[in-house]
């Protein structure tokens, strides 16, 4: 199957505005069918979940049908599923309640390549339980975190490794998988960050193997918040803090206060979009996973397209080289400032930001120290067009 662009552009309000969007890594833009979804939970009578009244059962079945979206779109049980605000908050509601289990002595593995939502709330996590914190480098030339760099880091006493399932910024893929099975080795925990792989790759959370794996709707084309999922058997274990009125039901005690019901049903609208991208046949999930095996087949065909382009632009310079990677290249132009790069492209309706990107180790160890670079990263509704429109502005900027 392939992906109709033409179509899927026209899903896209944001689009009529003629701009070019690369700034997807950071928020997607999103299909109308979310925006409405959200609107029409909006305009009707609902409350706090419940059964007695008609908005309490369409508060509880908006909460049901988002859990089944992301199971649908990750291969995971609804009953797995966790919202939160962010996955950063995510990730310190996770490492906060897992530290009480460590004690001194006891060792946590992060990298270099991640994004700092999934370090800062590991070291912290692991600095109030007296653990030691482990760093997994990666190699500055390629780009690329190996299974062996990670494995370096493991022992008897590693408790928990955060990991991401792509970078950021260089879109690096590490193979999650066999870190799993390493981490597994030695009676370890892995969290994966998959929020900068979800919208770019089908996502199957038994094969990739990890105990936590978290996403962001909104870099999927859905509203801002975040997900992190895990067996209910693994989320039965840990006691979070919780107030005494509320559920102690698996997952609702990880939930803290009233659920954004419009904003999940703008995920599950769009897990459904997604779904309908190049399938029609079969249940969701079957639909999930071919339409996204379409985006990975087109965002790669694109990707080759604006490498070519940018590696014939004198003074231009990639970052990274990974074998398999998202559609995400980080760059710098030789004597103009990375913001300078961002400013003038955005005058050409060009949206290519510069910055970091939270990835503040990966950007030191990349020689760009805090500054960094100009990311650009591509999703299903950019073009052929618009790959050539930031690859003109850029030779321009170049010169």
């Amino acid at each position: 199957m392939h992906l109709d662009v033409l179509r899927i552009r026209d899903d896209f309000p944001a689009l009529r505005e003629k701009v070019a969007h690369f700034d997807g890594p950071g928020g997607s833009q999103v299909p109308r069918q979310v925006a409405e979804a959200m609107a029409a939970v909006m305009c009707s009578g609902i409350s706090n979940r419940g059964s007695v009244t008609a908005a309490e059962r369409r508060a509880e079945h908006v909460v049901a049908e988002a859990r089944r979206a992301i199971a649908d779109l990750l291969g995971c049980e609804p009953r797995g599923v966790v919202f939160s605000r962010s996955a950063t908050q995510a990730a310190y509601d996770v490492s906060r309640t897992l530290a009480r289990q460590w004690t001194a002595g006891d060792e946590v593995v992060v990298t270099r390549l991640d994004h700092d939502a999934n370090i800062r709330p590991w070291i912290q996590a692991a600095e109030s339980a007296g653990a030691a914190v482990r760093w997994a480098a990666f190699d500055p030339g390629s780009g690329e975190l190996s299974v062996d760099a990670l494995r370096e880091q493991l022992s008897g006493r590693t408790r928990l490794v955060a990991v991401t399932g792509a970078s950021n910024v260089l879109g690096t893929r590490p193979d999650i998988a066999a870190i799993a099975a390493a981490v597994h080795e030695v009676g370890a925990l892995l969290y994966v960050d998959g929020v900068h792989l979800t919208p770019h790759a089908p996502v199957d959370l038994a094969a990739l193997g990890a105990d936590f794996f978290s996403c962001s709707p909104y870099k999927f084309f859905g509203p801002h918040h975040g997900v992190v999922v895990a067996d209910p058997g693994l989320w039965e274990e840990l006691r979070p803090d919780k107030l005494l009125p509320s559920t102690d039901d698996v997952p609702e005690r990880f939930e803290l206060g009233t659920l954004p019901y419009e904003m999940l049903a703008g995920t599950t609208a769009a897990v459904d979009y997604i779904a309908s991208l190049a399938s029609s046949a079969g249940d969701r999930r079957s639909r999930v996973l071919e339409s996204m095996r379409a985006v990975e087949t087109y965002e790669q065909e694109l990707l080759g397209r604006l490498l070519e382009g940018l590696s014939g632009i004198d003074r231009v310079r990639l970052y990274g080289a990974p074998a398999l990677r998202t559609p995400t290249v980080f760059f710098s132009v030789e004597g103009v400032p990375g913001r300078e790069v961002y400013e003038r492209l955005a005058q050409r309706g060009v949206n290519v930001p510069a910055g970091n990107f939270y990835a503040l180790e990966a950007s030191r160890l990349l020689g760009l120290g805090d500054t960094g670079a100009v990311r650009a990263g591509l999703a299903p509704y950019v073009d052929a067009e618009d790959v050539q429109r930031l690859i003109d502005g850029l030779a321009e900027v170049a010169r």
